[in-house]
């Protein structure tokens, strides 16, 4: 999986309040949030919101390799 990039740490605290709101929706809430961003032409918001999602679906994995 790609590693996201989150510019600022108001996208880290709106992954996790997605995460806590929604459980194992947030994810999908991040890219609805993202398509209609698209749609209106905000591409910058757009961008955003896709990496929330992919920040969530990260966290989602948990730890990856060999844990000690």
């Amino acid at each position: 999986m790609q590693t996201p990039y989150l510019s600022d740490a108001v996208s880290v605290t709106e992954a996790l309040s997605l995460i806590e709101q929604l459980g194992e929706f947030a994810s999908s809430e991040a890219i609805a949030r993202a398509d209609k961003s698209r749609d209106v032409g905000n591409l910058s918001l757009y961008c955003r919101w896709r990496q929330i999602a992919m920040m969530i679906e990260l966290l989602d994995a948990g730890p990856g390799g060999t844990l000690h």
